[in-house]
C-alpha cells in the first residue's frame, strides 16, 4: 500500500523576514504517517514547516516544503503512483501578490497587502483521481461545520473527510489530543471522541484502509 500524506502549515513569504501562515503543528499528520507505516504502508510525507522530528519508521519518506506551491508540486509528482491520498496539511488559501526582496520597513499607521489565491492542492489533484484511488481530506470549520465539510467532500472529490472544530476543547491546532467527525459520500457521519492524536491516528488509518478495501472489493 502506497500513501501520499500532506501535513503541517504552509508559509507564504512576505519579505525575507515575515510570512503568512497558520497555527498548524503537523502533529495529526505526522501521527497518521506513523500509523500507516505501522501497518506496513509506504508513506510519502510532504510536510510544511513544523517543529517535529522526522518519523523514525523507515517506511515514511519525508519531504519538507515551505509554500503551498512547493507542496503542490511534490504532491502532484507523487499522486499518480500511490493508492491513497490523505490531505491533512493546513494549506494557506492565499499568498502575497508580491514578495519584497528586502525587509519591509515600518512607515505610516497602516500597511495594505494584496493577496492572490493559492492552488487548491486537493481539488486540483481530485480532478485527476482514478477510480482505483482513494482520497481523504481534512476540514477545520468554525460555523456550519457538517454542511461545509460535506460540500468540500464533493467539491474536492474526496471519499472521506475528517472534520475538526475549533469549538471543541482540546481539539484542533496546538493540542496533543483531537476530536473529529468523519463524513463519507453517502452522508454517514462517524464521531471520534477526544483522545490522543497518536491513538486517533491508528483508528483513522483502520477506517481508511477498511473503506478502501470495501471500495475495491
Amino acid at each position: 500500500m502506497r500513501i501520499l500524506l500532506t501535513a503541517g502549515p504552509t508559509y507564504e513569504p512576505l519579505d525575507p523576514v515575515r510570512f503568512l501562515g497558520n497555527r498548524s503543528t503537523g502533529k495529526m499528520g505526522y501521527a497518521l504517517a506513523e500509523a500507516f507505516a505501522a501497518v506496513g504502508a509506504t508513506v510519502t510525507l510532504v510536510s510544511g514547516p513544523v517543529a517535529l522530528p522526522a518519523p523514525a519508521n523507515l517506511l515514511v519518506r519525508l519531504t519538507r516544503v515551505e509554500t503551498a506551491q512547493q507542496m503542490f508540486e511534490v504532491a502532484a509528482a507523487v499522486a499518480p503512483a500511490v493508492d491513497i491520498w490523505v490531505f491533512a496539511a493546513a494549506v494557506a488559501d492565499y499568498r502575497p501578490a508580491d514578495v519584497a526582496t528586502e525587509k519591509i520597513k515600518k512607515a505610516g499607521d497602516t500597511l495594505t497587502l494584496t493577496l492572490v489565491k493559492n492552488v487548491d492542492i486537493a481539488a486540483t489533484l481530485g480532478q485527476t483521481k482514478r477510480a482505483e484511488q482513494f482520497s481523504v481530506g481534512f476540514a477545520l470549520e468554525t460555523t456550519d461545520e457538517l454542511a461545509h465539510a460535506q460540500a468540500k467532500l464533493h467539491r474536492k472529490n474526496f471519499d472521506l473527510i475528517v472534520l475538526n472544530s475549533l469549538r471543541d476543547a482540546g481539539a484542533g491546532f496546538g493540542h496533543d489530543t483531537n476530536k473529529v467527525a468523519v463524513l463519507d459520500r453517502a452522508g454517514q457521519v462517524l464521531n471520534f471522541e477526544l483522545q490522543a492524536k497518536t491513538t486517533l491516528a491508528h483508528a483513522l488509518v483502520a477506517l481508511i484502509l477498511t473503506r478502501f478495501s470495501t471500495a475495491h472489493a
